[in-house]
């Protein structure tokens, strides 16, 4: 039995519905939290000193596209919006392979892991044509490595540029091929056990890259086998006049007729939802997988925050691909979802505590993760610690929750801990070569803009 020993931590964020705590330990023993208290004197494996620290549950990442960061960053579609984006970059993802995937991965995890984040999921709908080998497989790998709690979605796409679509017709897949792999990956990787470090999500990537018939059959599919369902949606306003031209009807009313809605399916973006459809996302229990920087960047719009929360719609944070955000801050992207709300609805629209929750027990809800986003005693030990003991948070610690989201310069969490284990120590990957990850990265990235 393995134990660490969180010593004297000056600031303890248990969750949004408790209260804190100042000079407490806490005991982890194995994988999970064994006991939160005053001067705990156990023999342990190993005391970490957390007297300058705010010690808080580890991020959630409820959208991401780790390929992506391979092409971020790109002068040809820095100031482009999403459809005109995708078009362009299709025709470099469609070189990737299979040390492109593995290496993203780690690449976009590591970033995750340092900025406090724990579980993640990636939403991969690119499957090359030349590509066989398994591709969740290759980021479970990387995972593994790193040491991260990983939910991947087997993402698809089945409409290229022959049929309508945006992607060239190498990048697609019949809808065949997308259901079989659908059916191996679950069988193979997904992990239905309290404190799973591998579970599997079907994505169709979006209503303009796949059937309604693949949707409705992706629906089947994954309630036979009680796996979560994700796509893109309600995105752009060309999206929406996309759907009333190819089916009558707007991206929500596609959802409901074919049944991809409901407590068991997330939506990323959601920001063009009129207030008839918030309201039935609140009735039917449907998550949304809020992404303010890529918003932004793509200049997309506002998601409705500030509105869905009152209405009980569980909305987690998302730092999207890493070519539509440049990079995968998750602590960066907690204080841009906090301000962006505040930009269309005013200072009071959002708080630290809100933005804490979206970003930690919210989107472990929409995950499907159990005890896992929050300090409780038997619960998952995934933990986020940032030293605060810093001349950038000098001032700031009157609130030392809001002093991580409000001030510094630099998000790098000092330890992130995922399952009882060190992934971050002092600010660098204990799984995996940081030089190795930067300079391999930086190599497909170059061969794959000049293929």
């Amino acid at each position: 039995m393995s134990s660490i020993l969180l010593k004297n931590c000056f600031y303890i964020f248990l969750s949004a519905d408790e209260d804190s705590r100042r000079g407490e330990d806490i005991l982890i023993r194995d994988n999970r939290i064994a006991r939160i208290d005053c001067a705990i004197s156990d023999a342990v494996d190993r005391v970490i000193d957390c007297s300058t620290c705010v010690v808080i549950p580890g991020f959630v990442n409820t959208h991401h596209h780790f390929y992506q960061t391979l092409t971020r960053n790109l002068p040809a579609v820095q100031n482009a919006e999403l459809f005109d984006w995708l078009v362009y970059l299709y025709e470099i993802w469609k070189y990737l392979d299979e040390e492109a995937v593995y290496y993203a991965s780690l690449l976009a995890m590591g970033e995750l892991l340092k900025t406090g984040c724990t579980s993640s999921t990636d939403h991969h709908y690119v499957y090359p044509q030349n590509f066989s080998g398994d591709l969740i497989g290759v980021q479970f790998k990387a995972a593994a490595n790193l040491g991260m709690r990983l939910s991947p979605t087997r993402g698809s796409m089945s409409l290229g540029k022959k049929d309508g679509g945006l992607p060239p017709d190498s990048v697609v897949q019949t809808e065949e091929q997308i259901l079989e792999d659908c059916e191996r990956v679950i069988l193979q990787y997904h992990d239905g056990s309290q404190l799973a470090m591998r579970k599997i999500i079907l994505a169709p990537c979006s209503p303009f890259s796949v059937t309604e018939k693949l949707m409705k059959a992706t629906v089947q599919l994954a309630r036979r086998y009680g796996v979560r369902l994700h796509t893109h949606l309600a995105e752009t306003r060309d999206e929406n006049e996309f759907c009333l031209e190819t089916y009558g009807c707007k991206p929500l009313q596609l959802m409901e007729r074919c049944r991809f809605i409901g407590k068991d399916v997330s939506y990323a973006h959601g920001i063009y939802f009129n207030d008839q459809e918030l309201q039935q996302l609140a009735d039917t229990g449907t998550h949304i997988a809020h992404c303010p920087t890529s918003n932004m960047r793509l200049g997309s719009g506002i998601c409705r925050v500030k509105e869905m929360l009152p209405l009980r719609i569980n909305v987690g944070l998302a730092v999207d691909g890493s070519a539509s955000n440049d990079s995968s801050d998750m602590l960066g992207e907690l204080r841009n979802a906090l301000l962006l709300q505040r930009v269309h609805y005013g200072a009071s629209a959002m708080s630290t505590v809100d933005v804490m929750k979206m970003g930690t027990e919210n989107g472990a809800r929409l995950l499907g993760f159990e005890k896992v986003g929050k300090i409780r005693e038997g619960w998952a030990a995934d933990l986020a610690i940032f030293n605060v003991g810093k001349l950038e948070y000098s001032g700031s610690l009157a609130d030392p929750l809001a002093a991580i989201i409000f001030s510094g310069y630099n998000h790098g969490a000092e330890y992130t801990i995922v399952n009882g284990k060190i992934a971050v120590e002092q600010g660098r990957l204990t799984g995996f070569d940081e030089m190795e990850i930067m300079n391999k990265c930086n190599a497909i990235s170059d061969r794959m803009i000049n293929a």
